[in-house]
């Protein structure tokens, strides 16, 4: 794992259908620390993460990024969590152990904040003040490094819909930019999605 914001460290796995990164992140806190849509982890990784203080929470974005949660949770005892809206069907051997909805607080200092329109109901955006960061699943891709896009239109009931969703990122402070999928942006993220909004189609 590195340290990709304050507090926030994050680990990847290459994903050679999608040709990109899968990005986990860990968020450390006075109380503890949560993961967020977490890839697998090597040893040392978990190793880390063991150093890091106890696990509150395995957060997932969307119903897309159960990864390797479940064995996350089974490991360190932490309930998994996800939007109301999506906690229904998920991958066999997924077991939710609470829900959170739009304008939560979550472990971790973490907010919730919906999108509306995206690829499943319950994709969640995930702001943390106190690093200056925005956390992501599905709704954007850094992809290629230092650009932004979104999933195929295939993805999408309505894709024009699915974009204008997204302008209620620009609501939010935060610069560092950490993406699910992708390469993140630690620095100007909330520029980038201005420029990503103001050009897309």
């Amino acid at each position: 794992m590195k340290e990709i914001a304050a507090g926030i460290r994050t680990w990847s796995i290459f994903s050679q259908e999608k040709k990109i990164d899968f990005n986990g992140h860990l968020v450390a806190g006075g109380d503890g620390c949560v993961l967020i849509d977490p890839p697998p982890m090597t040893e040392s990784d978990r190793q880390e993460a063991d150093g890091m203080g106890a696990m509150l929470a395995i957060i997932i974005t969307n119903r897309h990024h159960t990864r390797d949660a479940a064995a996350a949770g089974e490991r360190w005892g932490a309930p998994i969590l996800i939007h109301e809206a999506d906690a229904e069907g998920l991958p066999p051997g997924v077991r939710i152990g609470g829900t959170y909805r739009d304008g939560d607080h979550l472990a971790g200092g973490l907010t919730v904040m919906g999108l509306a329109d995206q690829k499943s109901p319950g994709e969640s955006a995930l702001l943390c003040t106190r690093a200056n960061a925005l956390i992501l699943g599905d709704a954007l891709i850094g992809a290629p490094p230092g650009s932004l896009r979104m999933l195929p239109d295939d993805k999408y009931a309505d894709p024009a819909k699915a974009r204008a969703g997204l302008k209620r990122l620009l609501d939010l402070r935060f610069d560092a930019l950490l993406l699910g999928d992708g390469a993140s942006i630690p620095q100007g993220g909330r520029r980038a999605v201005e420029s990503f909004l103001q050009t897309a189609r």
